[in-house]
């Protein structure tokens, strides 16, 4: 059964940075299309980081050029940085997983979430 672990998240004030980390069980991320999502109360679920096995990596607008998507396959890590947080960051962050190495048929697995809180 495939698992996938969140960790990372805590609250800074903004301007701070934060790295979440994902660990996978029964899935090994070089293999797939991986990703970061997030949820923030009120908003619907938003896409802001994947990376397909082949291709391109793919920010959401909102955390271009603030977050950063990497990987150890070594460790069979998945991490997101995320710099010069808003209070718009705020949000449950996911790390989810594909069975397919394209990202174009959305994700197989998803993690259970890690809470991020940016203050002002």
């Amino acid at each position: 059964q495939v698992q996938l672990v969140e960790s990372g998240g805590g609250s800074v004030q903004a301007g701070g940075s934060l790295r979440l980390s994902c660990a996978a069980s029964q899935y090994t991320f070089s293999n797939g299309c991986v990703g970061w999502f997030r949820h923030a109360p009120g908003k619907e679920r938003e896409g802001i980081a994947t990376r397909a096995k082949v291709g391109s990596t793919t920010y959401a607008d909102s955390v271009k050029g603030r977050f950063t998507i990497s990987q150890d396959n070594a460790k069979n890590t998945l991490y997101l940085q995320m710099n010069n947080l808003k209070p718009e960051d705020t949000a449950m962050y996911y790390c989810a997983a594909s069975l397919h190495i394209s990202c174009a048929y959305g994700m197989s697995y998803w993690g259970k979430g890690t809470l991020v809180t940016i203050s002002s």
